[in-house]
């Protein structure tokens, strides 16, 4: 399968701990210099810590100096406003990974014969409502990774194999919906929720 760029509004991009530290940082320096108050100041910060993308972020600094003003702005032309769009994985007696920051296709088919695959949504970019991945494990595994919100629903079927269904089920209202089907046949797909790097860390912070 090979991997096709496709330019996306930056603005969707989930936004990253760095991200909110700089918009922050322009935040007290705008107040520092009497821009905002500290009334104003607290209630910006509690929106940069609670924002998920650059589209919520960008409002918070808009009525500040132009210089400051977008801080997380890439280059509409750097990677990250091309982000790789991968329509599919092979693992044949070998591996494959759609980890990290990646571009979700509308249909993602993936086969692992005697290997492994691991599709990973935690950190992806899903550009639409309904997502469907079609997994085929024939004498090997594939991991399927969503995050915990997520709304599921697994059709996939096992024959002297093993298709988990047991993360199917509704998630919260507004999130995308991802639709696993496919084969396991003397192998294995497995499903599961987790949190999102961000939430985890948010938590570990809160339990300090």
């Amino acid at each position: 399968m090979t991997d096709l760029p496709e330019r996306i509004d930056h603005r969707e991009l989930r936004a990253a701990d760095a991200d909110r530290e700089r918009v922050a940082a322009v935040l007290r320096e705008a107040a520092a210099e009497g821009r905002l108050d500290l009334g104003e100041l607290d209630e910006r910060l509690g929106q940069v810590y609670a924002a998920k993308t650059y589209g919520e972020l960008e409002p918070l600094v808009r009525d500040l100096p132009a210089a400051a003003s977008r801080p997380f702005d890439p280059d509409p032309d750097s990677d990250i406003a091309r982000l790789p769009t991968s329509s599919g994985g092979v693992a044949v007696m070998s591996e494959f990974k759609r980890q990290g920051r990646w571009v979700v296709p509308r249909i993602f088919t993936c086969l692992a014969f005697w290997g492994g695959g691991t599709i990973d949504l935690r950190e992806a970019f899903i550009r639409h409502g309904t997502v469907k991945i079609r997994a085929f494990a024939i004498m090997g595994g594939i991991d399927v990774i969503v995050p915990e919100d997520t709304n599921l629903h697994i059709t996939g079927i096992g024959i002297m194999g093993a298709f988990d269904h047991g993360a199917s089920g509704a998630g919260a209202r507004g999130a995308p919906m991802v639709v696993v089907s496919g084969l396991a046949f003397w192998g294995g797909v497995s499903v599961k929720r987790k949190r999102r790097k961000e939430e985890r860390k948010r938590l570990n912070e809160a339990g300090d």
